[in-house]
């Protein structure tokens, strides 16, 4: 009972926000964002109302005992069930800026141009050109997460790729493979990431190429030593006896039983991404003004560090408490998806 009723609370305010920028402000298909927001919104709405209504259907994964023996040791503990929440959060914020967001991230404020205090008005304050900074950091929250999760996303099939054909083919390929990515791997990231972003020029894409072709190492020594482990098992050698392609059974008997740990990885990896990001554009490296960007906010903040502190306070916090959850969230899922657990 208590579950619903905070379901119908949420529900209440989607649908409050909803009605405050669809019918109030007209703010719905007019551009690219607002259609991403509205989609989302959407797809929130009809969520809650099945989990209010139609609960049923997510109970049939309780049902599952793999699903429910995860479920059990991902709850034994807080710090996971603390960084959903505020992942959850931060995810709903970075869909939904262009709704819950009161000023535009670019938008000048004349009356406040010289770093106004946080205020009603600006509950973040204001920066040195009168720009909004809980607006700012809001959508600052999108830059990270989608520059995050596309560098993990270039990472992982890049290095789980080489690590499958090294662990799978053994031998010189294997001592090719895994050479060539220490060499790659023993290059400094500063020079790698100013090496590319030089050659490629600044911008979103190739932040995500610079980040994204770093650390291979990780996914590729995570995915050959499983590999090692599974090619040897029987249900592999009955997928050759009948015939099966190496790819084949790369992708769909080896891959499959390796997805575990990757996930694990892959969300450390997140965070990593998030503050390797952040630290570019503080370099002045990555995201460039006027986009909202956590890296690009503490670097314009710095200047006036004593004069207006909360143009560096809010969006540090902004990254710290993410990368901290994306961690948090990765050891909880590193204990709930331990094999010897679930036996």
């Amino acid at each position: 009972m208590k579950n619903k009723i905070i379901l119908f609370i949420l529900l209440l305010i989607q649908i409050y926000v909803n009605y405050q920028n669809w019918i109030i402000e007209g703010r719905v298909w007019s551009s690219l964002e607002y259609k991403f927001a509205t989609v989302f919104s959407i797809i929130v709405i009809i969520s809650l109302l099945l989990l209010l209504f139609k609960n049923s259907i997510f109970l049939k994964f309780k049902e599952n005992d793999l699903y429910a023996k995860t479920l059990k040791e991902f709850n034994k503990g807080y710090g996971g069930k603390i960084a959903v929440f505020i992942l959850a959060f931060i995810f709903y914020a970075a869909f939904m800026a262009p709704f819950i967001a009161p000023y535009s991230p670019t938008e000048i404020d004349y009356s406040n141009m010289t770093y106004a205090a946080p205020s009603w008005n600006h509950w973040f304050g204001t920066d040195d050109f009168g720009r909004d900074m809980f607006s700012r950091v809001i959508y600052g929250a999108r830059i990270a997460l989608g520059v995050g999760f596309a560098a993990v996303l270039v990472n992982a099939s890049l290095g789980v790729t080489l690590g499958l054909m090294a662990g799978y083919y053994g031998g010189k390929a294997d001592m090719i493979i895994m050479r060539v990515v220490e060499i790659w791997n023993s290059i400094p990231f500063i020079l790698l990431a100013l090496a590319i972003i030089s050659a490629l020029g600044k911008g979103i894409f190739n932040i995500i190429i610079a980040v994204g072709v770093t650390g291979l190492i990780n996914f590729s020594r995570l995915t050959r030593s499983i590999v090692l482990q599974i090619k040897e098992k029987e249900y592999v050698a009955a997928a050759k006896a009948l015939g099966a392609g190496d790819l084949r059974i790369l992708y769909y008997h080896i891959l499959p039983n390796s997805i575990s740990s990757l996930i694990v990885l892959a969300t450390l990896r997140i965070g990593i991404s998030i503050l390797v990001v952040a630290g570019l554009s503080f370099l002045g490296l990555g995201i460039q003004p006027p986009t909202a960007a956590w890296g690009t906010m503490l670097n314009r903040g710095q200047e006036y560090l004593i004069q207006a502190p909360w143009m560096s306070i809010f969006p540090g916090l902004a990254i710290i408490i993410t990368v901290l959850s994306f961690n948090l969230l990765g050891d909880a899922l590193r204990d709930a998806l331990d094999p010897r657990q679930l036996d």
